[in-house]
């Protein structure tokens, strides 16, 4: 199968990438906000040269899908995902999610219907909750995503070369090696989605609570977290998470960034595939 989409009870259109035998394991990716499935684009070919199904969609009101002005919140991306699980009959299937797509996974999988999950991988992932509470005290504070809000409404184009060509990959570091390949990709894949779900999806991804989430998934769960991630900070992310599941693996790396599936591709394809065959 290649390229198609569905449509949700709501109307919305999601587009997705299916590769490789329908009767291999499926592994299913969750992007990062505000991109893309092509976010996944060196997992993706790996996996397939591994044996596996791959599958990728954009989340609603990015990328390819429908650019939705409402339902930009974690319940609908799950939802969304339940329905494109469903519709492909998804059996035993890995799901991996990084960042925002890692608080997609945990909801999906705390509700997924029984043998439909296998296993879960979070990389860089946003769970428990990244907004700093009385009961998340080393959290971020909401004047931070206030400004993510004001930077998108007055430029985005703007705001979306800003974080990958600093924080986001680690470029702003000393002696880094900066692609720029990686950050005009990371533009041309926030620049495809609308700009109304992206603004709402910064509530989603920074006020959702998934404490309640990582504590109902009964399938082994990989947490990787690169300990220089300057988007998710590990100590208030991973650390916490991997507290909250029953069967968790705690993998960190030190010096790696927010998007280490794209800048260190190959320790992560291997950690990952490590991961999926015990």
């Amino acid at each position: 199968m290649t390229n198609q989409s569905i449509v949700t009870t709501d109307g919305v259109s999601i587009f997705y990438k299916d590769w490789g035998p329908t009767n291999a394991q499926p592994i299913v990716f969750h992007h990062g906000w505000p991109l893309s499935a092509d976010d996944w684009d060196a997992q993706m070919l790996y996996f397939l040269g591994k044996g596996y199904r791959v599958i990728a969609h954009d989340r609603r009101g990015h990328g390819r899908s429908t650019q939705t002005w409402e339902g930009n919140d974690m319940d609908h991306y799950a939802a969304d995902t339940a329905a494109l699980t469903d519709h492909l009959r998804l059996k035993n299937a890995i799901h991996v999610g990084h960042s925002t797509g890692g608080g997609e996974v945990i909801r999906y999988v705390a509700q997924a219907k029984p043998g439909r999950v296998a296993k879960a991988a979070l990389l860089g992932a946003v769970p428990p909750i990244m907004l700093k509470t009385a009961v998340n005290p080393g959290g971020l504070p909401m004047e931070l995503f206030d400004g993510f809000r004001s930077a998108l409404a007055e430029n985005r184009a703007q705001f979306f070369m800003d974080i990958p060509s600093g924080p986001f990959y680690g470029f702003n570091r000393p002696n880094a090696k900066i692609s720029q390949g990686l950050i005009e990709n990371w533009w041309r894949q926030g620049m495809m989605g609308g700009s109304k779900a992206h603004y709402d999806c910064i509530k989603a991804f920074s006020e959702t609570d998934f404490t309640e989430d990582l504590k109902a998934v009964k399938v082994p769960v990989l947490i990787m977290h690169g300990e220089d991630d300057q988007i998710v900070p590990i100590a208030n992310s991973a650390l916490l998470a991997i507290k909250l599941v029953s069967d968790g693996t705690l993998k960190t790396y030190p010096d790696f960034p927010h998007g280490m599936a794209s800048t260190n591709p190959d320790v992560i394809n291997r950690d990952l595939l490590a991961f999926f065959r015990k």
